[in-house]
């Protein structure tokens, strides 16, 4: 790919600052950035709603303040997450709690919380009303059958082919439970096509008629965003289409129905940066092989996404280069001896020279929180703007 990251001068600058004092990896998050995308969600139109963050994109505790402050709540799927939003003040309904395969304790303390917790399966609802009869609850819906499924970067999240959510069947034993107040569904990840999300989301709406107690729909999230196209996931139009349909909904149960959405990626991913040194170049088969000052468990998301993950790269040159220096076939590597530490694999750049600084772009999200302790490197320090 030829698509190369562009940055301006006061983020050139900034990496520079941080380079100077501290040449290990880092990454550097742009807080305005970050803040500007949390309101486009929530400008979308339709009330009541509540913008729940995927907690699992980044869980940095000074990330998740920007998004506190910005007005978005949370939606997470694990203990270590509850404790980490509980600390940052975040408290009852301001949390979605969903998970698959839950245990007994992991219920208790989700409930215990305050959080509004959905339900994976028909075994986990039996098991929810032993523990909790009184206690209301959501579900995660799979309508696989009701429409087309697509495959998205990660696979699957409806269909026959996903382990995720209750089966229409499943859906259609609990009609008329008092104790279903709401439907959830995750439609897939890093899509743009808007008709997609709402032919899903139809199917649920049409599902919510089997519960009359219901009081609100989650529509998940699943945002695209894409590091090597000019094309933007247009939330604009995204959300006046959505509150069309909520606010049919609405008029048609007599009462408001509450619209949770739960943008992950989308929101920082393209506002982060993860920055490392050149300290290494070799030649091989005529491409520019680029030795780092980071492991891929540092930068893990190409490590978990081989085939499909792109982040766009700059190139700060310790030396000035001219403007119109060529493009060559590169790899950037990393400094462990695993065969697959790559951070970037056959795109173009120039060619580089040691102490260079490596800028990958798009690092925002399943970036840094998802480090791992596989190869020995420490976690990456971060930086905000």
């Amino acid at each position: 790919m030829k698509y190369t990251l562009s940055l301006s001068e006061h983020l050139k600058n900034k990496i520079q600052e941080i380079v100077d004092l501290d040449s290990d990896p880092f990454y550097l998050y742009d807080s305005n950035k970050i803040k500007q995308t949390c309101q486009k969600f929530l400008d979308i139109p339709y009330s009541p709603k509540a913008i729940h963050f995927a907690m699992m994109a980044n869980s940095t505790p000074q990330f998740i303040k920007i998004i506190k402050e910005a007005g978005l709540s949370l939606f997470i799927n694990s203990i270590m997450h509850l404790d980490t939003a509980q600390q940052l003040g975040f408290t009852g309904k301001d949390i979605i709690y969903a998970a698959s395969a839950m245990e007994k304790k992991v219920m208790l303390r989700a409930h215990t919380s305050g959080a509004l917790v959905i339900l994976d399966s028909l075994g986990q609802f039996n098991q929810w009303c032993k523990l909790l009869p009184d206690s209301p609850v959501g579900l995660r819906c799979n309508i696989g059958d009701l429409v087309v499924p697509r495959k998205t970067i990660a696979g699957y999240f409806i269909g026959k082919d996903s382990r995720l959510g209750l089966t229409t069947e499943s859906i259609e034993k609990l009609t008329g439970d008092p104790r279903v107040i709401g439907l959830h569904i995750y439609v897939g990840t890093n899509i743009l096509d808007i008709d997609y999300f709402l032919a899903c989301y139809r199917q649920i709406v049409k599902l919510s008629a089997l519960f009359p107690k219901l009081q609100f729909l989650d529509f998940g999230g699943g945002f695209g965003l894409f590091e090597d196209s000019r094309e933007e996931f247009d939330v604009k139009k995204y959300g006046s289409s959505v509150s069309r349909l909520m606010n049919q909904l609405s008029e048609q149960a007599g009462h408001p129905i509450k619209l949770f959405l739960e943008p992950g990626r989308i929101i920082g991913g393209d506002a982060g940066y993860f920055i490392c040194k050149v300290v290494d170049i070799k030649e091989c088969a005529n491409q520019q092989l680029i030795g780092v000052n980071a492991s891929c468990v540092q930068f893990p998301r190409p490590l978990f996404y081989p085939d499909s993950a792109f982040h766009p790269i700059s190139i700060i040159h310790k030396t000035p280069s001219t403007n119109n220096a060529p493009l060559r076939l590169s790899s950037v590597y990393g400094c462990s001896t695993y065969s697959q530490d790559f951070l970037a694999r056959n795109v173009q750049l120039p060619n580089v020279a040691f102490d260079d600084i490596v800028v990958l772009g798009y690092a925002g999200s399943y970036c840094a929180t998802a480090h791992t302790s596989f190869l020995g490197f420490p976690t990456a320090k971060e930086y905000f703007l």
